[in-house]
């Protein structure tokens, strides 16, 4: 029997899930579970399919005990399904039957809304996160997330995440590149007018300031989302975390 059945066991009779989340980028891996005080980090790239995701986390969460599985995907995701394959991975995640992988319940939502609602504090947030494409969702009504795409807006010669991505930014640089995400910011709040914006990803850490109104995300805050799709509270977890780095095996 796995560890994740047997917490199964404790965790229903307890009424306390303990909950293993799972942070999809397009550069790698991040996992928590309940009660951990450690995330531990794998690399992720364009040969990485869901089974072998799977197999590495499993490998990676060893000693964990959980009952269920939060994951943060990459992509379109409609129902807790993904619906599109992400652009930075392997294909095949379009499918693929994660309950079964997993051996337990598993619930699936869009990175960026897992971040979103791992920042929400109250009234409409908007995220938006600038890493190796554009993550964008909106909270509202005490928790409800809205995932949105804003990345395939279109934008001058292409969408708008071919310029603030991460390929926009190695194409245009950073000045020009910190003039884009201003000027998306600037029209999404406009349009949206929430209470709160939150500006994350790997490369919020590159612009020089930012705009009036919004505050800085913490990577740490997907995992808050992925406890509360559960139900559970974040408690110990701390914003500055060890990060224990893995390689895929297999």
């Amino acid at each position: 029997m796995s560890n994740g059945h047997k917490a199964h066991s404790r965790g229903r009779r307890s009424g306390i899930l303990k909950v293993l989340v799972v942070d999809i980028g397009g550069s790698g891996i991040k996992v928590l579970s309940t009660g951990e005080a450690v995330r531990r980090r794998l690399p992720s790239g364009k040969d990485l399919t869901p089974k072998r995701a799977v197999e590495a986390v499993k490998k990676l969460a060893n000693g964990w005990s959980y009952d269920v599985v939060s994951i943060g995907y990459p992509g379109r995701v409609v129902d807790g399904q993904p619906m599109a394959e992400p652009r930075n991975l392997a294909a095949g995640w379009v499918g693929f039957d994660y309950t079964a992988a997993f051996g337990c319940p598993v619930k699936i939502i869009n990175d960026a809304a897992l971040q979103a609602l791992g920042s929400y504090h109250g009234g409409t947030l908007l995220f938006l996160g600038f890493g190796t494409g554009l993550g964008s969702a909106l909270v509202v009504d005490g928790g409800l997330v809205i995932p949105l795409e804003l990345e395939h807006l279109p934008f001058k010669r292409g969408t708008i995440e071919d310029y603030v991505g991460s390929l926009g930014l190695e194409r245009h640089g950073k000045r020009k590149w910190r003039g884009y995400v201003d000027h998306l910011i600037e029209r999404v709040v406009d349009a949206i007018h929430p209470d709160d914006v939150v500006i994350g990803g790997g490369n919020a850490k590159k612009l020089e300031r930012l705009p009036r109104g919004c505050r800085l995300g913490s990577n740490a805050n997907a995992f808050i989302g992925g406890f509360r799709l559960w139900g559970q509270a974040a408690s110990g977890l701390r914003r500055s975390q060890t990060v224990v780095d893995a390689r895929i095996v297999g």
